[in-house]
């Protein structure tokens, strides 16, 4: 991409700013992206307007730095194995974690994967979508060959009206049996309220789907099942924050309706 080129998002898209700003902050202590520094550099956007709080980067650079654990695990278990990222935005994760043998496709609007393409350059293991995740037709476009898959959705399901997550879930459950996959969630109180953050604030971006307890997506079909609820305070790396945090992050973990305002919950559909 040029330096300097802007990018034209609609409101849910420009969320990607926010992820994009929090990974490339080289003083984060837990996690930083290179990559992500460098498109920031590039891009002709003043981060500012975006009003990031530090509590938020922290959060996101937790997510970030589990769901990269998360998917080298699944690529040591499954050498040769699919991933499928929903809603990538400029995220880098191929680059973090390839281990030379996956099949990867990151998903995400035109307008999206057009920005994309601009900046990063992959080997053929690598494809990029240009579709709505809530379009069934994308899935004809991912080639398992029987390969095991693992489906990635950071900072989307939230973004999603309830019908849409259970209509993308049951079609992952039928088109990948025994698939997986790793998301965040919120609770249905967060997801309420997080609109009022005033990086949302400032994008006009909203929210729907929040989930109370993780098991439920158990009954959605039979054969789903939940393989692990990661809480933000359950992080062994929090001690590399200042004294302050690791109060608060403590005080949090007292409380399960702090708990649940946000996870990473992985499944086996």
């Amino acid at each position: 991409m040029p330096d300097g080129a802007g990018p034209r998002l609609a409101p849910e898209q420009e969320t990607l700013l926010i992820t994009l700003y929090a990974k490339g902050q080289p003083d984060n202590p837990l996690f930083f992206d290179p990559m992500a520094r460098d498109t920031m550099n590039r891009l002709d956007y003043n981060f500012a307007r975006l009003h990031v709080p530090y509590k938020t980067v922290l959060l996101v650079c937790q997510r970030a730095k589990r769901i990269d654990a998360v998917t080298r695990a699944f690529l040591a278990e499954h050498p040769g194995g699919v991933v499928v990222q929903l809603g990538c935005g400029l995220d880098t994760r191929f680059w973090r974690v390839d281990d030379g043998l996956v099949t990867w496709y990151d998903l995400d609007m035109r307008a999206v994967v057009e920005l994309r393409r601009q900046f990063f350059t992959a080997p053929d293991r690598y494809r990029l979508l240009a579709a709505s995740v809530t379009e069934p037709a994308w899935v004809d476009s991912v080639a398992a060959g029987g390969r095991t898959v693992l489906v990635v959705a950071e900072g989307l399901l939230m973004y999603l009206a309830e019908a849409d997550v259970r209509r993308l879930v049951l079609q992952l459950h039928e088109r990948f049996p025994g698939c997986r996959l790793v998301a965040d969630v919120f609770s249905p109180l967060t997801a309420r309220s997080a609109t009022r953050h005033p990086s949302l604030h400032s994008t006009g971006a909203t929210l729907g789907w929040g989930i109370k307890d993780a098991q439920d997506l158990e009954t959605w079909a039979p054969g789903i099942q939940l393989l692990e609820e990661w809480t933000f305070t359950d992080d062994p790396e929090l001690t590399r924050l200042s004294a302050g945090y690791r109060l608060v992050y403590k005080l949090a973990g007292l409380f399960k309706i702090v708990q649940r305002a946000h996870r990473i919950v992985t499944y086996q559909l």
